[in-house]
């Protein structure tokens, strides 16, 4: 059985991920920040770290060292992990303001590979520019924060009804 053409670029978008954030990790002079996933997870309830943990439990991750803020990208915006979410989580943070090298390459090669969802690509970027900062916040020190409140000070009720939907 042949494999659908987008299902090679997939793979192909995939394996450039693992390759580039191993190589962006290893020159990132952030510190990492140290918190496993069960240590979210015993965390109050309310908290966004609980459910960061929540999140990275539920897709069998820990939070990568240095680049941790990527995981609460994902939790706050809803997005999940797929090939095509996590292009669309860069459209969203290019939106909001977030300007890196890395974002520039996510967003040139995954639109040319994966062109098959622009539209949710274009609605990311909406969905970034829309709403109120949140790519610059220090998640490390929001961790004990109320996650619900968090997210209503990004997002609007629709924006928010947008995402879970």
């Amino acid at each position: 059985m042949k494999l659908p053409l987008s299902h090679t670029r997939k793979k192909l978008i995939n394996w450039l991920f693992d390759w580039t954030m191993v190589l962006y990790c290893k020159f990132k002079k952030k510190a990492a920040w140290g918190i496993t996933t069960a240590q979210l997870l015993e965390m109050p309830a309310h908290c966004l770290g609980f459910h960061l943990g929540q999140l990275l439990h539920k897709n069998g991750f820990e939070l990568l060292p240095k680049v941790e803020r990527h995981d609460a990208y994902h939790l706050v915006t809803g997005y999940g992990t797929t090939v095509e979410e996590e292009i669309a989580l860069q459209y969203c943070c290019f939106g909001n303001g977030k300007r890196t090298p890395y974002l520039y390459g996510v967003l040139l090669l995954g639109t040319f590979l994966l062109p098959d969802y622009i539209s949710m690509y274009i609605k990311a970027y909406q969905l970034g520019r829309d709403a109120n900062s949140f790519h610059h916040f220090d998640y490390k020190k929001l961790l004990s924060v109320n996650y619900e409140n968090f997210r209503n000070t990004i997002f609007t009720r629709t924006q928010l009804s947008f995402i879970t939907s």
